[in-house]
């Protein structure tokens, strides 16, 4: 298909002249946006449901980010793989994805909320969350992934005739939306225990930078600077 539209491109049409495709392209493309608008859909609605649990723009940032940088996963394992795209089985499973990592966030910044009381350093209160989900984030990937692997595979048992196959062309169709699930997962989860406690982190990390530079300016201008001092955002609000 790429290569016709490629050729019709070269050719010398006259401009009262359409060309449109029919049948499985035609389907392909409606598959597509349909699945795309659902996707975005969804995420608007994971952020307004965000937005009123904690109550706080920065969180609801730190959420999406993970979900959306989760679906470059998916592309990421594919190609590692070799395995082809379904628009429809492929597109369902990074919505399906998309939950998941919702969820692995939420208990992770709801963690943070409840250490980050004020009696401890961010730096602090960002470590024992980490340690406190660690186990809980891998079980949940690892059980995910194994309880996937089979409809990834193509394993089949049939029971009646006491048969078993690999690859039967049967479970093709569900395997792709396993693929999709498995390699986001394994790509979400390094996000959820490495990136989201990094963005916690980077929001003291510009406030003191900000500081800092105000305290160079006003020195350039010859303002009276007061002491440094460390600065410390109040904690995000808990649920």
């Amino acid at each position: 298909m790429v290569r016709l539209k490629q050729w019709l491109a070269g050719q010398d049409i006259a401009d009262n002249v359409a060309v449109n495709f029919k049948g499985e392209e035609a389907d392909s493309e409606a598959s597509s946006s349909f699945l795309t608008n659902a996707f975005l859909l969804a995420i608007f609605m994971m952020g307004i449901i965000l937005l009123a649990q904690f109550n706080s723009f920065y969180s609801v940032f730190v959420v999406l980010t993970a979900v959306l940088l989760s679906t470059s996963g998916v592309f990421l394992g594919l190609l590692v793989t070799g395995s082809s795209f379904s628009v429809v089985m492929s597109g369902i499973g990074t919505i399906a994805l998309a939950g998941i990592v919702v969820n692995n966030n939420i208990v992770l910044i709801d963690t943070f909320n409840s250490f980050n009381d004020g009696t401890r350093s961010l730096r602090d209160a960002i470590m024992k969350t980490g340690q406190d989900r660690l186990r809980p984030v891998l079980l949940t990937t690892g059980t995910t992934v194994l309880g996937l692997v089979p409809t990834a595979t193509q394993f089949n048992v049939d029971f009646f005739n006491r048969t078993v196959t690999i690859g039967d062309p049967a479970t093709e169709w569900w395997a792709y939306m396993s693929q999709a699930i498995i390699y986001g997962l394994i790509f979400a989860t390094a996000l959820t225990l490495i990136v989201t406690p990094c963005m916690l982190m980077a929001r003291q990390s510009f406030a003191q930078w900000r500081a800092d530079r105000m305290e160079s300016i006003n020195r350039l201008l010859g303002r009276k600077v007061n002491p440094p001092s460390e600065i410390t955002p109040p904690p995000l609000p808990a649920e």
